[in-house]
């Protein structure tokens, strides 16, 4: 894997597939920062609670006309940072918003009389297995992990077994349809197609994906140096950990990474 170009002083990958570990480079046990990958792990928590009638989509929750499905989508209206200050209506613009994550966390911990972390742990890291894995603070951006559990998490998305196919279903599709807005990093997208806390390829351009992942592959990645993404129709997850913060390195590595990655999964089938 093109990995020792990357000017990390710490970095692990790793490749799963429904039948396991296909390849990894690094050491899996090192725990480093996910940054907004915590996403992937709140979004799921949410969706639990969902599964088991503690919270609803259309529960509202945010700004007002807001409900949960806004807020995961990222389509409340919220800004960046303030979740008392909404800078749109909502369902009318895609902004990136770790303030509606942690209005997210408030209103499951309302829901469930649970604090989040508490509610992540036994709903989502225990049931995977992911004992290595801490929130520190922040549920859009402060888990702290190793590589082996960021592919538990893989291998998790790959095969859905804390919610229900129809659920995961529409997580991983497009939620409010149309919406431009800026992915982080790469710029104005429009459409900026996200699904319910799981950022979706679709045809957006530039992409941290790679051009030979399909539209359908989802994921997220994190300012630490951080990703996870997930081709189903190759039936693929890959994943990273860095202790180099996300930069132009970032941009122009990762994609070439992700090709790398299906390149060997086509010729392997």
């Amino acid at each position: 894997m093109a990995v020792d170009s990357w000017g990390a002083a710490r970095a692990a990958v790793g490749v799963i597939g429904p039948g396991g570990l296909i390849a990894e480079r690094g050491d899996p046990s090192v725990a480093l920062a996910w940054a907004s990958v915590t996403k992937l792990c709140t979004s799921l928590a949410v969706l639990v609670a969902v599964e088991e009638g503690s919270a609803s989509l259309d529960d509202a929750a945010g700004p007002p006309g807001s409900t949960v499905r806004h807020l995961l989508a990222h389509a409340s209206g919220l800004g960046p940072a303030d979740p008392d200050r909404p800078i749109a209506a909502p369902g009318t613009r895609r902004i990136y918003s770790n303030a509606g994550f942690e209005v997210l966390a408030a209103h499951l911990e309302a829901r469930t009389g649970m604090d989040f972390a508490s509610y992540l742990r036994s709903g989502v890291l225990e049931p995977l297995a992911m004992s290595g894995t801490r929130l520190e603070g922040s549920a859009a951006a402060g888990a702290v992990g190793p590589l082996a559990d960021l592919l538990a998490l893989g291998a998790e998305l790959l095969r859905p077994s804390l919610v229900s196919r129809a659920i995961f279903q529409a997580a991983t599709s497009v939620a409010f349809p149309g919406l431009a807005g800026v992915l982080p990093g790469f710029g104005r997208q429009d459409p900026c197609d996200w699904g319910l806390g799981f950022e979706l390829k679709d045809a957006k351009s530039p992409h941290w994906t790679g051009s030979r992942n399909s539209p359908a592959t989802f994921g997220h990645f994190g300012q630490s140096g951080t990703f996870l993404w997930v081709d189903p129709v190759a039936d693929v997850a890959c994943a990273a950990l860095t202790d180099r913060p996300f930069g132009d390195w970032a941009v122009q590595a990762w994609p070439v990474l992700a090709d790398e990655v299906m390149s060997e999964i086509s010729a392997g089938r």
